[in-house]
Order: C-alpha cells, then structure tokens, then sequence
C-alpha cells in the first residue's frame, strides 16, 4: 500500500473516542501498516469538541490531517459533523452517528439545535448514518457507543486482515472485554 489513507475521528469529551482510536491504530499496525495518531481533546471535559486523526500507509510523516485531505469523517454527534466537514475530501466518506449532544447555549437556552443535520449532511458528501448510541442503549451502556461506531468504520473500510477482537481485549479494561465486544460485532453487522 502506497497511498496514505486519513481517518478523522470527531465528536465530544466523553465519547470514548480516544479509545476507538486507540483500538484502531494498534490493530492497523498489527496489520502492519505505519501508524500515526494525533489527538486534541480542547475543553472536553465540559463537554467539547474532541478530534483524533489518524494517518496509515506503508510510510507515513506526519500524523496531522489538513482541510480537504480526510479520506473518512467518523462523527460521534451530528453537529460534530458539520463543524468539521471542510476536512473531507471530495470523495471521502462519512460514517456518522445520529446522535445529538446539545452543546452549552442550547441547554442554556440562548441557541437552537440546529435541524436537518443528516439530511444536510448526506445531500453534501457521501454519508453512512447509524444510530450508536440506540444500539449501545439497546445492549445495555451507552457508552459502548464508540466501540459501535469503531465495528460500523472498519466494516465500511474493509480492514478483515486484523484480528479484532484480540485488540480490544488488549485495550479495554477486562470487565468491560464482553460487552465491547458485543458492542463492535452490532457496528459491524449495521453496515451491509
């Protein structure tokens, strides 16, 4: 593989998406692939915008995605989405979960959420939207949504060669091992 393929997770703090690309960096380079991830939490921890990127290939310099340049968006909350769509190639992807997270000044009541967002979103580029988080509420956690939409992206792109499941034992705590993995086997089976 020649080519550098660009994966831009995007959602908010408490998302668990710093793990979803954790789980996805160490099994592409148990794949063998060279890996760079790079990770930007901003004010997560009141609820912010949180991004990882991450950049795989045969060789890769530098683990920062420019504007244009993402070949998949995964969006853990649809108002993510469309903060960060300039970073999506013309052709590129996004794998979506259809789930909102009102920010602060829509709680507060001085801003609306906006509407229309998937709709938005899937006449702009090419969209895969899946509800995550009903499905992780249906399994019994919410937060088992990450590991849903980590099943949905790897289904979408493809990637079989990596033993999957031996990954997320090694990267989530063990009481937690059998609903994660329940978790992504849903996220696989909602891509057809």
């Amino acid at each position: 593989m020649t080519d550098v393929k660009n994966i831009l997770f995007v959602g908010v703090g408490g998302q668990g998406i710093i793990l979803a690309s954790k789980i996805l960096s160490k099994g592409l380079i148990d794949a063998g692939y060279d890996v760079k991830m790079s990770e930007v939490h901003g004010m997560a921890q009141r609820g912010g915008s949180v991004t990882t990127q991450i950049r795989y290939g045969e060789k890769v310099y530098s683990p920062i995605i420019g504007i244009g340049q993402a070949d998949i968006i995964v969006s853990f909350e649809k108002m993510e989405a469309m903060r960060w769509i300039e970073y999506l190639k013309p052709q590129g992807k996004m794998v979506l979960n259809d789930y909102a997270i009102p920010p602060a000044p829509v709680l507060s009541g001085k801003a609306e959420y906006p509407k229309g967002i998937v709709e938005d979103l899937k006449e702009k580029v090419s969209t895969v939207a899946i509800d995550a988080a009903g499905e992780a509420k249906r399994l019994g956690n919410i937060k088992t949504q990450n590991i849903i939409m980590l099943g949905a992206l790897i289904k979408a792109m493809g990637i079989d060669e990596v033993n999957w499941e031996s990954v997320i034992k090694e990267e989530v705590k063990e009481k937690f091992v059998d609903i994660n993995l329940k978790a992504f086997n849903i996220g696989m089976n909602l891509i057809k």
